[in-house]
């Protein structure tokens, strides 16, 4: 396999019930559905180490291009091919990419609360929640630029709409599970979201996946980013 268990390299399962596993790496014991078909479990946190990394590429980065930053953030060392990194980093490379289109943030304090706020949805929302966390992140994303709170009307509303935007066009191609793919269509719902909304045109790239040959669950042509659905590349 060419990656799945960060421990010993072995497929995952998926458990019907939360059972009370040790993570391998720091020994906290949690409730989780996940562990390899050898009984090894790693927490979110332990899965995301050095995550933290991302802030200082994004302070720097000059990018309008949420898909170009995003993509600099999984060439870093702590970034998997699947994981709960990704409910951060879509988020994050939004942020990023509005600042710098034009959007009126404080980009730092932005990033603080992506952080916080993404790192809470834990692996495996996509399957076990119905609501993928790179979807959820643009939603995140659209809340923070808002400012919304559980009391406002519109930021409320837009940032509930910009979520659904991106879930719904993760169910259109279905699954399983591909972070990488999940990413990229929420990125790129958000572009047009924003630009509809927010008056703040980001670059919106066309994407060929680079990723598959790391992804054993790999859908080929039926993702909208295979290189054999992009012949001229």
């Amino acid at each position: 396999m060419k990656e799945e268990c960060l421990i010993c390299k072995a497929p995952l399962e998926y458990l019907d019930a939360d059972e009370m596993m040790e993570c391998a790496i720091c020994h906290k014991k949690e409730n989780s559905k996940t562990r390899c078909i050898h009984g090894h479990y790693v927490c979110n946190d332990c899965h995301t180490a050095g995550m933290d990394t991302i802030i200082g590429l994004c302070l720097a980065e000059s990018s309008k291009n949420p898909v170009e930053i995003i993509e600099k953030m999984m060439a870093l060392p702590f970034c998997h091919m699947h994981g709960p990194e990704h409910h951060v980093m879509v988020g994050a490379s939004l942020l990023t990419a509005y600042k710098n289109a034009g959007g009126a943030i404080d980009l730092e304090s932005a990033l603080a609360e992506m952080m916080n706020r993404g790192k809470s949805v834990p692996g495996g929302a996509c399957g076990f929640w119905g609501a993928c966390g790179a979807g959820i992140s643009s939603g995140m994303f659209v809340s923070i630029i808002s400012k919304s709170t559980p009391l406002s009307q519109q930021p409320f509303a837009l940032s509930h709409r910009m979520t659904a935007k991106s879930l719904g066009a993760i169910g259109e191609i279905g699954g399983p599970r591909c972070c990488k793919r999940d990413s990229f269509l929420s990125i790129l719902s958000a572009i047009d979201f924003v630009k509809e909304y927010f008056g703040i045109e980001m670059e919106k790239p066309d994407i060929v996946c680079t990723h598959s040959s790391q992804n054993n669950q790999c859908i080929g042509k039926r993702c909208p980013f295979a290189k054999a659905n992009h012949k001229s590349t």
